[in-house]
C-alpha cells in the first residue's frame, strides 16, 4: 500500500516560471532524424509540433506500409489530425486505432455498443469537464499509449481542444532542475477527480480494482525512448520521499509547463475530423467554451504499458 504525503497539485499562478526568448523546440529526439513520409502529405501545425495528414480516405484498408508511416508520423508529431472523414464508421474507427495496438477501456467513460469505443456527448444537461491538463489513464498501472478520438457532432463555433508537448516541457527545464526530478517518483491516483462526485460506497468498490499507482516523473517514451516530463494536475498525488512544502513547491513548477504557450497546439473541430495523440508524450485540454451547445466525440485508447 502506499502511503506517504499528499501534496495536491493545485499551482500558485503567481511564480516567475516563465521567460523570454528562444525555446529549445525539436519534433524528434536528438540525434534522431525526421523521416519523410511517401503514402500522404504533411502540413505541420508548427515546426516541431502536431501534423495534418492529408490524401488519406480512412474508409479504405489500411496496408502494412500505411500502417507504419502512420505510426512513425504519430511518434514524431505527437499528435497527427485528420480532416473530410466523413464516411468513417466505428470499424474504420477500430481499424485505425489497431494500427497501434489494442483498445484499453477508460473505467468512468461510459460505452457505446461498440467494444472499445466511449460516447462523449455534452449538451445543455451536460457541461464538459475535461478542461484541465492531464495526460489519460496516467491512475493506472500501464497508461494508455494514445487516443483515437472522432468527431460525431460539433458545435459551429468553440469546443476546440489543446495539446501539449511534455518532451519539449522536459527540454526546457533548467539543467539543475532536471537532475533534482532524474529519479524521482510520483504516486498518481483517479479519487481527486473522477471520485469527486460518488460516495464512499462507490469509491471503495473503485478502489478495490484501481489502487494507486507509481510512474517516474521523468520517462523514457516506450517507443522513441525519449525523456518526457510526466506529471499531470488532476492525478498525480506527489512526489515520494519529498515534505508536503517540497511537493507544493516543485509541482506548481512542473505542472505548469503544459501551460507555455510555445508547447501547445489548438485544433478545431468540424464535421469528418479525426484526431490521434501520443498520450505519454502530450498532455491534452478540451476547451469548454461551447455550453449550452451540443458536441458529441467517439474515443478509443490504445493500451499502454509500464513506464519507465
Amino acid at each position: 500500500m502506499i502511503t506517504d504525503v499528499v501534496a495536491d497539485p493545485k499551482p500558485v499562478l503567481d511564480k516567475p516560471l516563465m521567460h523570454y526568448g528562444r525555446r529549445e523546440l525539436n519534433r524528434t529526439a536528438p540525434g534522431t532524424d525526421p523521416t519523410t513520409s511517401t503514402l500522404f502529405g504533411v502540413q505541420p501545425v508548427t515546426p516541431h509540433f502536431g501534423a495534418v495528414l492529408t490524401g488519406l480516405d480512412l474508409t479504405r484498408p489500411i496496408t502494412d506500409d500505411l500502417a507504419e508511416e502512420l505510426r512513425q508520423a504519430l511518434l514524431e508529431w505527437k499528435v497527427i489530425f485528420f480532416r473530410d472523414q466523413h464516411g468513417v464508421t466505428a470499424d474504420h474507427h477500430q481499424a485505425l486505432s489497431a494500427v497501434w495496438g489494442p483498445t484499453e477501456p477508460n473505467p468512468f467513460f461510459p460505452k457505446t455498443g461498440d467494444a472499445g469505443i466511449s460516447r462523449l456527448a455534452k449538451d445543455a444537461k451536460a457541461a464538459g469537464n475535461k478542461n484541465i491538463w492531464h495526460s489519460d489513464h496516467s491512475f493506472m498501472a500501464n497508461p494508455s499509449l494514445g487516443a483515437v478520438l472522432r468527431a460525431v457532432e460539433v458545435p459551429e463555433a468553440g469546443g476546440d481542444t489543446m495539446w501539449a508537448d511534455m518532451a519539449a516541457a522536459y527540454d526546457n527545464l533548467p539543467d539543475d532542475l532536471k537532475a533534482r526530478i532524474e529519479d524521482l517518483t510520483a504516486v498518481h491516483d483517479w479519487e481527486a477527480s473522477w471520485g469527486a462526485l460518488m460516495s464512499d460506497e462507490q469509491k471503495s468498490a473503485f478502489r478495490a480494482d484501481w489502487p494507486r499507482v507509481e510512474h517516474p516523473v521523468v520517462v523514457r517514451h516506450p517507443r522513441s525512448g525519449r525523456k518526457t516530463l510526466y506529471v499531470n494536475e488532476p492525478f498525480t498525488r506527489f512526489i515520494k520521499g519529498l515534505s508536503e512544502a517540497e511537493n507544493r513547491e516543485l509541482l506548481d513548477i512542473l505542472v505548469l509547463q503544459a501551460r507555455i504557450p510555445e508547447f501547445q497546439i489548438r485544433f478545431h473541430w468540424e464535421p469528418g475530423s479525426l484526431v490521434v495523440w501520443d498520450n505519454i508524450a502530450t498532455q491534452h485540454y478540451a476547451v469548454n467554451d461551447y455550453f449550452p451547445r451540443r458536441r458529441v466525440m467517439e474515443r478509443i485508447a490504445i493500451a499502454g504499458v509500464p513506464l519507465s
